[in-house]
């Protein structure tokens, strides 16, 4: 007997050690907040092991702005809707005959929704018409991008553009995100700078007002004219650069996206020998004509893994007009979000009280999720063997790549983490998985709504991480 009550206040201690260690997490994490002179009310974070056992929690059920965060209740509708192994088509058809080596009327450039379609993938697909032999085009190149609806900049997003590749336009036919490389370099003697647009197609004009200075940073700014009189864009280049500096790359979208992907087109084909003696137009085909070329897209989850480890907004809305594209066509973003919301009350969500979402890659104000809703969700995601490796593989790793590549790279952190990141103006968010001491993930959700650096947000966020696993 004595025993036994011996093993009960040994027990009893070892429960009592365990939960002051709790509470003192959960102090030490309200001071930290307060010591960088943010209000804690201003945060909200749930942290809970599989079993439900509580690490952290604070303000929970309080309906938050998730910023990107959102796109893991996106990627969670996609694995559903388009499950792994999923591949998109993009092709080259034609109704004209071919004569010798001409082809006797248009070309049509198909497509199919693939928001990966890249360089490297236009060059498959003009290698593979090549070996129709070829070389001459008389008709024009008929860009078909009908699978969706021609609204480029859906109203859920933010209202104000911008010319930068985060808020590029989406359509079913579209090439490199939609988005432009523009290279600076200094030259000698100082003079104006060295600017180059890439890739180069007759899309894009150039005008270069960038000088080189004696000394200091890069200073570039890059706007974009469209015209719709002879369907060029013309990239004005302007600022100053140092003539020390290394060479500075901007990455900005472009307007039209069926025509930047004809243009490029036509660039790759004149690359490769082939001649179009017609434009650029947009058209539509028909199943009658015959595909010359066809390529196929890598798999949904290496797609879902571009969106999430570099929070890329145009993947996002490609995917969803994808699954739109399962029961409509032309596909809407509209009823694309009504798929990630019939896809979150399915799973048990009230779309009031835990998940609002209007917009699937979390670029507006009007999203809204509690942190218990996005740690519920993660842990729905986790128990599902049949998507689950898919899901976790398109995370940032800490310290490793993606938004999180920066961060979290003291050794204690470094590639413990694996999460999404979320910001917006007075909005911070990391939600994902964190390792346990047996190695297992255990979800959590962090979203911090408030004025402020964003940056002491973040660095609180990261902290929380550092101090967990210090005390393991």
């Amino acid at each position: 007997m004595r025993a036994i009550k011996h093993l009960v206040g040994f027990l009893c201690v070892i429960l009592f050690a365990k939960s002051a260690h709790s509470e003192s997490f959960s102090d030490w994490t309200l001071s930290l907040i307060k010591k960088n002179k943010l209000n804690p009310d201003h945060f909200s974070f749930h942290w809970a092991k599989p079993d439900a056992s509580v690490i952290l929690q604070h303000r929970s059920d309080v309906l938050m702005l998730p910023a990107s965060i959102s796109k893991i209740a996106t990627a969670s509708a996609v694995l559903e809707y388009l499950p792994p192994g999923t591949q998109f088509k993009t092709q080259l058809k034609s109704s004209a005959r071919i004569v010798g080596e001409q082809l006797k009327g248009s070309l049509y450039l198909v497509g199919g929704g693939d928001p990966s379609f890249v360089s490297e993938n236009m060059w498959f697909l003009v290698n593979s018409f090549k070996r129709n032999n070829i070389k001459e085009i008389v008709g024009d190149i008929c860009v078909d991008d009908s699978l969706f609806d021609s609204i480029r900049f859906d109203g859920s997003r933010e209202s104000v553009r911008v010319d930068r590749a985060y808020d590029a336009p989406v359509g079913a036919m579209s090439f490199n995100w939609n988005s432009m490389n523009v290279f600076v370099r200094p030259t000698k003697p100082v003079t104006s700078a060295y600017v180059i647009l890439d890739p180069e197609n007759e899309y894009l004009k150039l005008e270069n007002l960038v000088k080189t200075k004696k000394f200091g940073p890069a200073e570039i700014q890059v706007d974009r004219d469209w015209s719709e009189k002879n369907n060029i864009e013309t990239v004005k280049v302007r600022g100053a650069i140092g003539e020390n500096q290394q060479e500075a790359v901007i990455f900005a979208n472009i307007t039209k996206p069926d025509l930047w992907s004809g243009a490029n087109l036509k660039s790759f084909l004149s690359q490769r020998g082939i001649q179009v003696l017609g434009n650029v137009k947009n058209c539509v085909s028909n199943s009658s004509m015959e595909i010359l070329a066809e390529y196929q897209s890598k798999p949904i989850e290496m797609i879902l893994s571009d969106m999430n480890k570099f929070s890329n907004n145009f993947v996002a809305e490609m995917l969803t007009k994808n699954m739109a594209a399962l029961s409509q066509k032309p596909a809407t973003l509209k009823v694309g979000v009504e798929k990630i919301q019939q896809h979150l009350k399915k799973l048990g969500f009230d779309l009031q009280k835990d998940f609002i979402i209007l917009n699937p890659s979390g670029l507006t104000r009007d999203n809204k999720m509690t942190a218990y809703a996005m740690w519920k969700l993660l842990l729905i995601r986790e128990k599902d063997f049949s998507s689950m490796p898919e899901f976790i593989m398109s995370l940032p790793i800490s310290g490793v790549d993606g938004t999180l590549k920066k961060r979290m790279k003291d050794p204690l952190t470094y590639r413990q983490v694996r999460a999404k990141t979320g910001m917006l103006n007075g909005v911070v968010s990391l939600a994902g998985y964190a390792t346990d001491m047996s190695g297992m993930p255990i979800p959590f959700a962090f979203m911090y709504n408030g004025p402020g650096d964003s940056a002491r947000a973040r660095s609180i966020i990261d902290q929380i991480f550092e101090k967990y696993y210090s005390q393991r």
